[in-house]
């Protein structure tokens, strides 16, 4: 066996580890900390990707040599190494930028348990990416679930107490109803890691007594993860929990946390039930209707807003509603185009939350629209990028969010007149929408303010992160082709 299929066990213990050590440190030395092991994990997750595309084949690592029924195993392919990337450069980028906003945001003496909490999230982050076990999935769901709780209470603001409080409730009635899904599969499976469970589903599923109960774990287990990451009508825990966060939290929770969620629920619905057995069944067109919706409504909320936070986070639901429709869709081209749009969304709105605040830093330390007037001349930089990540979402060639649209549009040529029609109509519309919020306030920032703010020293220490995130934006938008291509190549291991 190979150094390199150790790394993503690796990717797992040491940021276990890593979350202990940081609870040690002084949080100026936790902060520095974590960013090194951010760049080793990522050089690590590099290194699988290039040894499977080489490959040309996933490999699974299995915990203690014992196999199933007992084993637990971890499974790299393609696919797990370009999200496992994706997430730890948006992981880096949001600490590296949003680091002296966390030094303002939170009381000095946890600081340190604020880096302890991102580490352990970045082990919940990587388990669910890897697992190849459907209850570990569950048990690293509940990690992500408390930590994320955690880096948004730490600011201790009354808002974020109630915000953090709205948050676990619901997370946690989607946990139980992701968990009851996982017992009822494992009790008419017998199984708990996803090759075995997916083969006895294979001959369980052409018995017309038993495909209503099949049917049934799986809706519940989708709505579980429906609630934790979002989707249409559950995604109004989202203002307040990305709008009143630190801009490091922001960042990870909306690009992200609800990220892996619908990543664990894209794995079950392929090795653990099987995709052929998934498509007969009609959660699928409800996870389409759904997901349109969650385009129009959250666009629509999107547009009424007054903060420019609670407009990202809004914005955040539309975009959720993309990968849903994507995964309603169906067919090689639909979940392409789904997991392309997680990582344009990912890296997309974490640059989008970590800019606004410095827009808000020359505007009277407001996220009011009426007070933001401006800003993007007071501070430049922060006007660019902000700027640049408005232009992905609304859709704008050369961007990221372009080619999503692209590749979403192809998806729909290959279906019927009715989702052809549905699903361009929403394209139409959303993009309209996007453009309508975000143009308005990049004309807003832009437009000088008759009361004439005055121009504050901004230090440039984020900058570096924002040219790695509009780099991976150009990329997608540039060269979607490969990403694309990469994302069907991990599709084809992961039967």
């Amino acid at each position: 066996m190979e150094p390199v299929s150790s790394f993503p066990l690796f990717t797992i213990v040491f940021s276990l580890f890593s979350g202990v050590l940081c609870f040690l440190l002084r949080g100026r030395i936790a902060k520095h900390y974590t960013i090194v092991y951010e760049l080793v994990l990522i050089g690590m997750v590099t290194a699988v990707l290039l040894y499977t595309v080489k490959n040309g084949m996933a490999f699974t690592y299995t915990m203690g040599e014992f196999s199933a029924p007992w084993g637990n195993e971890i499974r790299a392919g393609v696919l797990e190494s370009v999200m496992a990337l994706l997430f730890m450069v948006v992981m880096f980028c949001s600490v590296a930028a949003g680091h002296r906003f966390v030094n303002m945001d939170i009381d000095e003496s946890k600081i340190n348990l604020y880096y302890a909490e991102l580490n352990l999230m970045t082990a919940a982050l990587m388990s669910i990416i890897w697992t190849n076990d459907i209850f570990s999935g569950y048990v690293f769901v509940e990690i992500l679930t408390l930590t994320s709780c955690g880096i948004l209470i730490v600011r201790e603001l009354g808002r974020t107490t109630l915000a953090a409080v709205r948050y676990m409730i619901l997370n946690l009635l989607g946990s139980g109803l992701f968990l009851l899904g996982v017992v009822l599969l494992y009790t008419m499976t017998g199984h708990l890691l996803m090759e075995p469970m997916q083969r006895t589903i294979a001959s369980l599923s052409w018995n017309p007594d038993v495909m209503p109960t099949l049917i049934m774990a799986v809706g519940i287990l989708t709505i579980g993860l429906s609630i934790k990451s979002g989707l249409f009508p559950f995604h109004y825990w989202m203002p307040d929990t990305y709008g009143w966060a630190t801009p490091t939290s922001a960042a990870i929770l909306s690009s992200l946390v609800s990220k892996a969620y619908i990543f664990l629920l894209f794995k079950i619905y392929y090795r653990a039930i099987g995709i052929n057995v998934f498509e007969r069944m009609p959660i699928r067109n409800i996870l389409l209707v759904l997901g349109i919706c969650g385009i129009i409504a959250g666009s629509w909320s999107a547009i009424r807003s007054n903060n420019i936070n609670r407009m990202v986070a809004f914005s955040s639901a539309a975009q959720i509603g993309y990968i849903y429709m994507g995964l309603g869709l169906g067919g090689i081209s639909g979940y392409t185009a789904a997991l392309f749009h997680i990582l344009v969304h990912a890296i997309t709105k974490s640059q989008l939350f970590l800019t606004t605040p410095h827009l808000a830093e020359v505007s009277g330390e407001s996220l009011l629209f009426k007070e933001l007037q401006g800003s993007g001349r007071r501070n430049r930089d922060a006007g660019v990028f902000f700027t640049i990540s408005a232009l992905s979402m609304i859709g704008i060639p050369i961007f990221a969010g372009f080619s999503s649209k692209l590749l979403f549009g192809q998806a729909a040529m290959g279906h019927g007149n009715k989702k052809l029609i549905l699903v361009m109509l929403a394209l139409a519309v959303s993009s309209m929408l996007n453009a309508l919020y975000f143009i308005r306030t990049v004309i807003r920032i832009y437009t000088d303010d008759p009361r004439n703010h005055v121009k504050t020293r901004h230090r440039p220490d984020y900058i570096p992160s924002m040219l790695v995130l509009t780099g991976c934006n150009l990329f997608l938008g540039l060269f979607s082709w490969v990403t694309a291509g990469l994302i069907q190549t991990g599709l084809s291991m992961f039967g």
